[in-house]
């Protein structure tokens, strides 16, 4: 038994491991340049849009052919979420607050180039060469912290999160307001409606909110990415903040 036979066969057509098909005959594709053309597809008609048939088809097979390169639905996803994902710019490991600021900024940016990406299921924990790149970022800035590898891995996985819904969430409220609508008269507009119908009787604290200036703060002229950047900003440097408490702590068993 060597010891690729402990290496799924999803992980090694994740890694580039097995180049031939799962028959064994001589391959007219491989796993390449599907995973390349799916991702070609979801850059164009968005997550929903990949099918086996649209797939094969461009790449002039049948559907039924691609499973001689992918295992499944979900197998070709997670080799595309891998492949779209890229490999992360070089960040700087000097200071572990500006690298994680760094590190989740190019995070978002991928995410906005190709927002289909927070649409894929999460299978499991990272496995991919990429998603492995990015988590050995991630630990190269905490490297000279005193926080164990449990902390490292929830700091990152907390990060993470927070990019991937931040950018999702950004997508769906776009898709939500009228046609021709900036984020800024969106918030105007909310807050103006929320502060004639919530009861200070009832929400005392959120009819402070709506009697307040921050539905109104942004001009209308504000673009959508600098407000985006400004909220995104303002939850990171939360997150960072408490990662900052746990970083001044003495070390602790997670």
């Amino acid at each position: 038994m060597t010891s690729e036979d402990f290496i799924p066969a999803r992980l090694r057509r994740l890694w580039g491991r097995s180049e031939t098909s799962r028959l064994g005959r001589p391959a007219a594709l491989d796993v390449n340049r599907v995973v390349t053309a799916s991702v070609e597809v979801a850059d164009r008609d968005g997550l929903g849009g990949v099918t086996l048939p649209k797939v094969a088809k461009n790449l002039g097979v049948t559907g039924m052919s691609l499973y001689r390169y992918v295992g499944s639905k979900d197998e070709l996803l997670e080799l595309m979420a891998d492949a779209a994902l890229g490999v992360p710019p070089n960040i700087p490991t000097d200071d572990w607050r500006h690298g994680l600021c760094g590190w989740a900024f190019a995070h978002r940016a991928v995410l906005q180039r190709r927002p289909w990406l927070t649409r894929v299921p999460t299978s499991g924990p990272p496995s991919g060469p990429n998603q492995i790149a990015w988590m050995e970022t991630g630990l190269a800035v905490l490297s000279d912290t005193r926080l164990d590898w449990a902390h490292k891995i929830g700091v990152l996985s907390l990060i993470s999160g927070y990019v991937t819904q931040s950018v999702r969430q950004y997508s769906d409220l776009a898709e939500g307001r009228a046609e021709g609508q900036g984020q800024a008269d969106a918030e105007r507009d909310y807050g103006r409606a929320l502060a004639r119908l919530v009861e200070p009787e009832r929400f005392p604290e959120t009819a402070r909110l709506f009697s307040s200036t921050l539905f109104e703060a942004p001009p209308s002229d504000t673009p959508d990415a600098a407000i985006a950047d400004a909220d995104f900003t303002l939850g990171l440097d939360l997150i960072l903040d408490g990662v900052a408490v746990r970083v001044g702590r003495p070390a602790e068993r997670a």
